[in-house]
Order: C-alpha cells, then structure tokens, then sequence
C-alpha cells in the first residue's frame, strides 16, 4: 500500500484529470467547500480566470465555448456560489453548449442535514443539465470527470454538473489509476444516420420547385458549413438561417436570404410562406421560427436532419427524417440528390429582395441599424460579434452578416439578458488574435457590468457597444406595439455615465450620439490596444422590423410601422 503521503488528494487528482481533457482554462470564483480545488491550481498550468460573480464564469465559459469548439469549465463554491450559475447553466442548456461545471458541497456527512452553504445543486440543476453526479467517493473521481467531458460535448452537446463535496475533494486517491473506463450504459452519443432514411429524404426533393434549406445551431455544432454550401449549391436552393445557425452558410451568398422568424428578414418569411420543401439542418422549427404550426409552410413537404431524436416530431411532423450528425448527414445525403429546376423560384425571391429590403433609417437620428452596418463595413464581416437580449440583438441579426461559423454568439433559447459582455470575455480568452466586439443594450450590459473588471486585469481587447435608449427596448416596443404605448417598467432612468464607469476600471471609453461621429468612433475603438467601451447614445423609440407577432405565422409579418394599435399576442416576447 501506498504512503499516505504520496498519494493525491481527491482535488489534485480533479486538476490532472482536467489537464489531461486538455483544459487550459478554467473560470470560476472560489470559496470554502473548493479551497482545496483552488489550492491544487496552484502547482497547474491552466489558467484560472477570476470573475466577479459566478453567473459571469458560466457565460464566459459559454462564449469561450461557442467561440472555440472545445468544453467550457467553470469552478465554483457550494450554496449561493452553485445557484448563482442556474441562469448560464439553463442558457447553455438551451443552446447546446458544451460545459463542465465544478461545484462545491459540504461534507457527505452532513449532506441533508442544512449544513452552512448547502443547497440540493444537484436537485435545483437537474431540469436544466444533460446529466449531472454528487461524487461521495474520491476514488470515483477520474472515471466521473472523463464521463462528464464525453457527455458534454458528445452528440448534442450540454452542460454537465459535477457536485463535490469537501471531504471527497481533500479525501486521498487511492485508486490504481488515473485512466479508468467509462461506464454510461444507454448513452449513444452520435447516431450513425440510416441509409434507408437517407435515400427516402433524398427522394422528397424530386420535384420540388420551391425548395428551401433552413439552417440551425445543429450545423455549426457539427460543422457542417461546408457539406450546407455544397448541399445548396447542388439543389440551387436558397437558403434561410435560425438566430443561431449564422455562419452555417454564407450570409453574403446569392443564396442566402439572412434570418427567418419573428425578426427576420422580410423575404426570408417571404420564402417560408411560398416554399413547397423544406429541409431543416440542425433546427428545431422553435418558436421564433413557427408560432403558429397550422400555418407553417402550408401545403410544403417537410424535412427534419437532427442529432437528437427527441426533437423529431416535438413540433412539426416531417415527411422524412434522419436522425444524425449534420455534417454526416449531408455528405451521404449529397450523393443522393440532383440539381433542381429552380430558376423561377430564385426569380421570385430576387423580387422579394428587391421588394422588402432591409431598411436604415437615417431621418430620427442615431439608430443601431446604422452603428452595426458600419461596424460590419470596418471589420469586413471578419469580428466575432457577441450579443446581449434585446433589440440590438435582432438589428445585429440582421444588419452584421456571417460568413464563418463560431463567430456569431448569442443567447437564443433562453434569451438571457447579461450574457453578452461576458460571454464576450469568454470569446476573447478563446481567440485571443480575433476581433471580438460585444454588442449590448443599456440594460442587459448593466447586469453583467462588473465583469470589466476582469477585463482590465486580463487586458482583453474587447469592444464593448452600448446601445443606450434608455429603455428595456423590445418590452417597450411590445407595449408600444399591442398595448397602447402604456409603457410600464421599462423606462431605465438612472443610467450610469458608461465613460465615466469604465474609466473607472481603467478601461478607455467613447462616447456619441451623431450620425456624424459613428465611423470616426468606430474607428478609434477598433484601432484602440487594449479594451475599450463605446457609449452610444441611440435614438428613444426605435422598432424592430419586420416582425411577426408572437403565436402568429410568417402571413402575419409587420414590414412596416402599423399605423393602429394591433392585436394582443398570444404567445411570448
């Protein structure tokens, strides 16, 4: 038997066990139940990035994630240090983001027992994890930690959550080895997809005359630009993209039509209505998309390429389906297809380009529409933008085009204000030679706000744009829109000098309010060594358009300012 001495505790054996998952950056902000966890970083090579609350580590981890391809991990102490991760858990959870969560517990024997800091983390996480472990063992250690990396970013990736308690962590490894089996019985990670599936799908496009390819957060998890670009240039079909899927195929391509959905382009809604097949890669026909099934693509076969079965049939009834990797999925699918006869269909979505234009505004004053073209127009489409919740975030949708996967982050499924800046952060830390520009409202920046300070201890050049209206801008929008301007909460009164706030960290600030001034400023930031924060001050009362009311169908899509008040929607903002 070994000397105690020379064995590992359970917290320097969580530390090689990461290292050899190829970790090489944790987030995450320590307290007493992961002492130990933090002690044993001491003598590692991975870099630990200290945040300023625990809700920022779980949205850098995601950006960092998103950003990269690789596994996020954050680490963090029990009781409120755990349930402050809940809302980036449940985002990364929504938006099939690969991450490890470390989180600290009390001791196993006082687990139940109302312990000082204990919280049921694995009770409370449970809904919004793909799978989670209470360790009681130390020894378990290697074989869980090799479990939750294979779980998190196998299949449809998600966030997997370990609970630690503080005597298994300090506990001494007396195991054999660091390399232990896997042991996850029932869990298929990457369905091979089915020739025979294949072959049926193939044979729905034969003479389709109206096709139309819908790309989702599916085809950049696999990667699968490529095989899209090939698949649609072969059939000549267009192309419609999820908030999430940009980048999956070319924004800037003749077959590209940009976002589909509630604040999507108006041709793009344009094509889901006229369309006669439709082909989803990687989506999950959410509700941005079709708040109204019994008017979605009426009369159009429908087609469903998806990695997770439980998504076959969850909302729309397909006419075929195969359950698989995207990429995987188009390169045998691919083989299988020819070239349809679209030319009068391409002519009509070139009407419907001509017809309903994205538009800029340039009569009321300073407007996102026009900071965010010109910022697409400085960078050439190249930045890897990052989005908080809100109305900039659809103005960023449509007016900064992708061309590349992994550069377009954005909170969709769970919509969560806050996640910009940080996740920003996180972006950087993964591609640190990479323009990273975090593009933010007033609201949803201030409540991540002190996370500058990580900024300007890293000195991470990121770009940080303020959208300043003053207002929680879609709620009011929706008041505006369907409640008879009867604006309530939404007036943000007591806004901070943003300058003066990020000056205060040590971070460069800019500030303006003309149209005049949006490419000097623009400019500057970009060309600035270091962080800086740009504060633009934006006209009060702009909308977002097009729009589809929510629990409406594409038929009912607002291109322009109604002149009445509409009707009440029936399903969410």
């Amino acid at each position: 038997m070994k000397n105690k001495k020379s064995l590992m505790t359970g917290a320097e054996v969580i530390i090689k066990c990461l290292e050899a998952q190829g970790v090489d950056i944790l987030f995450g902000l320590p307290g007493g139940s992961v002492i130990p966890i933090f002690d044993a970083l001491v003598e590692s090579k991975m870099k630990l990035v200290l945040v300023r609350h625990e809700q920022g580590a779980t949205h850098m981890a995601d950006g960092y994630a998103r950003a990269t391809g690789k596994t996020g991990v954050v680490v963090v102490t029990s009781g409120p240090g755990a349930t402050n991760t809940v809302t980036g858990i449940m985002t990364a959870m929504m938006d099939s983001v690969p991450m490890v969560l470390l989180t600290g517990q009390t001791i196993t024997p006082m687990l139940g027992k109302d312990a000082f800091q204990e919280a049921d983390t694995f009770g409370i996480t449970m809904p919004i994890v793909k799978h989670s472990y209470l360790v009681k063992d130390t020894n378990e250690l290697p074989r869980i930690i090799s479990e939750a990396f294979h779980i998190a970013n196998s299949g449809r990736p998600g966030p997997v959550l370990i609970d630690l308690p503080k005597n298994v962590s300090a506990g001494l490894f007396t195991g054999k080895s660091l390399k232990q089996k896997m042991d996850i019985p029932g869990y298929k990670a990457v369905p091979k997809p089915g020739t025979r599936d294949i072959k049926k799908m193939a044979k729905m496009f034969k003479g389709a005359k109206k096709p139309l390819l819908l790309v989702g957060q599916g085809a950049v998890i696999s990667q699968a630009d490529k095989e899209v670009r090939a698949f649609a240039e072969k059939l000549q079909s267009p192309v419609v993209n999820t908030l999430l899927g940009k980048g999956a195929f070319p924004e800037t391509h003749p077959l590209s039509l940009g976002m589909v959905g509630m604040h999507g382009t108006a041709y793009a809604n344009k094509a889901l209505i006229n369309c006669d097949l439709i082909c989803s890669i990687g989506s999950r026909w959410d509700d941005r998309i079709n708040s109204n099934n019994d008017e979605f693509c009426i009369g159009a076969k429908k087609l469903h390429i998806d990695i997770d079965s439980a998504e076959i049939n969850k909302v729309v009834k397909p006419d075929a389906i195969v359950i698989g990797d995207a990429k995987s999925a188009l390169q045998e699918l691919i083989k299988y297809v020819n070239t349809l006869n679209t030319e009068e269909w391409l002519k009509e979505i070139e009407y419907y380009k001509k017809e309903f234009p994205l538009k800029i505004d340039m009569d009321k004053g300073l407007n996102p529409p026009y900071i965010i073209d010109t910022l697409y127009q400085l960078t050439r489409g190249k930045a890897i933008v990052v989005t908080d919740v809100g109305q900039h975030q659809m103005w960023a949708a449509q007016f900064y085009k992708s061309d590349h996967i992994r550069n377009w982050l954005s909170s969709g499924g769970a919509g969560t204000m806050g996640y910009g800046f940080p996740a920003a952060v996180g972006a950087q830390f993964g591609r640190p030679k990479d323009t990273v520009v975090a593009i933010v409202g007033d609201g949803g920046f201030q409540m991540t706000a002190f996370e500058l300070a990580t900024v300007a201890i890293h000195k991470l050049p990121v770009k940080i744009i303020i959208m300043d209206n003053k207002f929680l801008g879609m709620v009011r929008q929706w008041q505006e829109l369907f409640f008879d301007n009867r604006l309530s909460g939404v007036d943000l009164e007591g806004n901070p000098d943003f300058v003066k706030l990020a000056e205060s960290y040590g971070i460069k600030g800019y500030h303006f309010n003309k149209i005049s001034d949006t490419k000097k400023v623009l400019t500057a930031a970009l060309k600035h060594n270091g962080p800086c924060l740009i504060h633009a001050e934006i006209i009060k009362e702009g909308n977002v358009f097009p729009m589809v009311p929510a629990g409406k169908s594409a038929y009912h899509m607002i291109i322009e300012p109604p002149k009445t008040r509409l009707e009440k929607p029936t399903g969410s903002t």
